[in-house]
């Protein structure tokens, strides 16, 4: 089920440039949930699903998984830059409009592996929103063609934020 904006009766706005991302959880069949990202804005649906909202340029890991009496159908990890309105995007079923992808992944083995990385990055104690949109690019590729993702370092992630600061 694809996320819809908001109704206006709900306070929003057609020019919101919010992106707006279903979460879903019906206990071991269908659970969408975000890993990581600042959720800007909240809105309750009902007792299994509410809307969280991104501005444009958060960066957010949004996972998706389906099972059924023989176990799992599908999993899918997608991590995506929120984009500004009118903006080219991907589509992404859960996410509207869409977003810019750093990653996309399918198969629970493969998508386990990207959360491993999302891990690895956080014991560094650096955010994972932070990260130079590019290493989730290679990890992404990497993954892909069933090769270990290069490790992100304290020493790319200090040369990525100089590099944005001077507007590289």
């Amino acid at each position: 089920m694809r996320a819809k904006t908001p109704p206006e009766n709900a306070g929003a706005a057609p020019s919101d440039p919010t992106t707006w991302v279903e979460l879903v959880w019906y206990e071991k069949r269908i659970e969408r949930w975000i890993r990581f990202g600042t959720v800007r804005e909240e809105r309750l649906l009902d007792r299994r699903r509410r809307l969280v909202g991104f501005r444009p340029g958060d960066v957010f890991a949004f996972v998706r998984w389906q099972a059924n009496d023989r176990g799992t159908v599908a999993s899918r990890l997608d991590i995506l830059q929120a984009v500004a309105p009118g903006a080219r995007c991907s589509t992404v079923p859960g996410v509207e409009a869409g977003g810019e992808p750093l990653l996309r992944l399918s198969g629970w083995p493969t998508v386990q592996r990207a959360l491993a990385a999302i891990d690895a990055v956080e014991q560094l104690g650096i955010d994972p929103t932070c990260v130079a949109p590019d290493h989730w690019r290679q990890v992404h590729n990497r993954l892909s063609a069933g090769a270990a993702p290069e490790p992100y370092s304290l020493a790319r992630h200090r040369a990525w934020r100089l590099r944005d600061a001077v507007g590289a």
